[in-house]
């Protein structure tokens, strides 16, 4: 009777044991650090190449689209310090310049090369006026939230 509930005990524990390392093994590999600009690059040797995301404020004058090539470039800055971004695919339809943005990624050779591109929304709505183009309702919305 001891042997056969030492055998159960040893069986649950190795059970445990095994549950634990899975469990600490895919919270491990599926962490991604949330960075800004600043933090990005005073961490550029350990970050480069690592998944992490880069939030910030999208920098005025630096949106470049090429349609073409479905290619999104923009600066993402923290005030002080700014990181280049490319992203491939059409960007999110309320994405504009001087908005709150993070992106998902990896930092290499000087650029953040997202695979992601997140806006922040307001959480207040506003309906457009008549007449308005969507365009210009997103532009203005975002516009009086950064101020």
């Amino acid at each position: 009777m001891k042997r056969r509930t030492g055998s159960l005990v040893f069986g649950g524990v190795v059970i445990l044991g095994v549950f634990a390392y899975l469990a600490w093994g895919a919270v491990g590999s599926n962490v991604v650090y949330f960075l800004t600009p600043g933090e990005l690059l005073a961490r550029t040797p350990e970050a480069r190449g690592v998944a992490v995301r880069l939030g910030g404020m999208v920098e005025q004058g630096s949106v470049r689209w090429d349609a073409e090539r479905r290619e999104l470039r923009f600066r993402l800055q923290d005030g002080t310090h700014a990181v280049e971004v490319l992203s491939v695919g059409a960007p999110p339809q309320m994405f504009a310049e001087g908005m709150g943005a993070v992106v998902e990624g990896v930092f290499t050779d000087g650029v953040f090369r997202s695979h992601n591109v997140m806006v922040k929304h307001s959480n207040e709505y506003r309906a457009p006026q008549a007449g308005e183009q969507p365009a210009e309702y997103y532009r203005q919305l975002f516009r009086t939230q950064s101020r």
